[in-house]
């Protein structure tokens, strides 16, 4: 007599495992541990055979007769089922192994590793927020460039429109990896150009006519805020570093002996080490704040503890209050400001400067030039970058700013 549905779910165990017929060759078989699994018995070149269709309940009683029946069909023809299920088991493994989810975790693995932290997290809400969700689980290789598009426009949707651009190269990226490695024969992404809004591109603000940096160096001069915060925002356009490599920068990263800064691989944003020549004022400003937070880690402490940085906000929050807001001037307009000066004034050559903004330049064969690269040339342009300023500072308070072009 076939089984049904309530006398499955009434069988109960014994004290040795056995079968609870249904029909055409499929059995319910009860554990003593209480499980039921489905099992098929056919015979096959002269063998009994069984095979397994799952546990019961998850798999009805419904279900486990499709199942049968098509095993039926695969026997009927002189095929093992049982070879049909394993190699759709190793077909889903090998799906899984080449889904867009596996390999974006090689790719991040490969190519990640050394970046910054920053880049890494950037990448990493990328792929977990707006590409995974959607289409982790399909094979990279056929995933199109229409479905990409749908993920994008979800992006698009709630105005974010530069993460939408981002979230496309970081696809791209990922594509482009799983080509290289053999899982995919293209990058879906390059049939997707033009297809997103334009972002409006937003310059942070930066002071660059040389009267206007005299009056902001008088400024930053007569800042009255607390030791710490009053040297970062000197040393800003000192350094010109990104925001986050100074207010995170560390004493064991102050090479005394050799005047410069030396910041590891892991903290840029382009993961290689990058070193900073120090001018004489700025060797002065961080002896001057050594006696007070020389014993901690970081070389600018949060106020609310030695063992965190300064906020992001610190710099920002004294521009402000010496009357900079941030559609005047940033803490990373710095950077802006010394690129153009040091080209349009003081005449320096372009890659000396990107060598030292910690751009990714690279030669002509496409590799990342060392960190050394021009050092010494480097070292000099600091250095008259420093006494620049001074000067700018200097005429501004004396009232007699001059833009002249000076050679390097």
């Amino acid at each position: 007599m076939a089984l049904s549905d309530t006398k499955a779910k009434a069988l109960k165990p014994r004290e040795k495992k056995y079968l609870e017929a249904d029909e055409k060759g499929l059995y319910l078989e009860v554990k003593p541990n209480g499980t039921k699994r489905w099992v098929f018995r056919f015979r096959l070149h002269e063998k009994r055979c069984d095979l397994a269709l799952g546990i019961y309940p998850d798999v009805g009683l419904a279900e486990a007769r499709r199942a049968r029946d098509e095993a039926r069909k695969h026997v009927a023809a002189g095929v093992d089922p049982r070879d049909v299920k394993r190699a759709r088991k190793e077909s889903a493994l090998e799906t899984a192994r080449n889904s867009l989810a596996a390999v974006s975790e090689e790719w991040f693995a490969a190519k990640m590793a050394h970046l910054s932290k920053s880049s890494k997290e950037r990448a990493r809400r990328a792929l977990d927020s707006d590409l995974l969700p959607y289409l982790g689980k399909r094979p990279i290789a056929e995933i199109t460039p229409p479905e990409v598009l749908r993920c994008l426009r979800r992006i698009e949707s709630r105005g974010a429109l530069e993460t939408a651009h981002r979230v496309k190269r970081v696809a791209s990226q990922v594509f482009r990896f799983a080509v290289a490695t053999g899982k995919a024969d293209r990058d879906p992404t390059t049939d997707l150009t033009g297809a997103l809004k334009p972002t409006k591109k937003k310059h942070l603000a930066a002071i660059t006519d040389p009267v206007e940096v005299g009056k902001l160096m008088v400024a930053i001069e007569g800042y009255q805020g607390t030791p710490v915060v009053k040297t970062a925002l000197k040393l800003s356009p000192l350094l010109f570093c990104r925001p986050g490599e100074l207010r995170k920068l560390e004493w064991a990263e102050v090479n005394w002996e050799a005047k410069q800064i030396e910041i590891p691989a892991e903290k840029m944003k382009t993961g290689e080490p990058h070193i900073i020549p120090l001018a004489e004022q700025s060797l002065f400003l961080l002896r001057e704040l050594e006696p007070l937070t020389g014993r901690g880690q970081y070389v600018f402490p949060s106020a609310r503890g030695q063992s965190r940085p300064l906020s992001d906000n610190g710099v920002r929050t004294a521009l402000r209050s010496l009357g900079y807001d941030n559609e005047t001037m940033t803490a990373h307009g710095f950077r802006a400001m010394a690129r153009t000066l040091l080209d349009e004034v003081l005449g320096f050559r372009i890659d000396y400067i990107e060598h030292q903004l910690a751009h990714g330049v690279k030669d002509a064969l496409g590799r990342a030039y060392n960190r050394t690269k021009h050092l010494p040339q480097r070292a000099d342009m600091m250095q008259k970058w420093a006494d620049y300023l001074e000067n700018l500072r200097k005429q501004s308070e004396a009232g007699n700013v001059l833009s002249v072009k000076f050679g390097a």
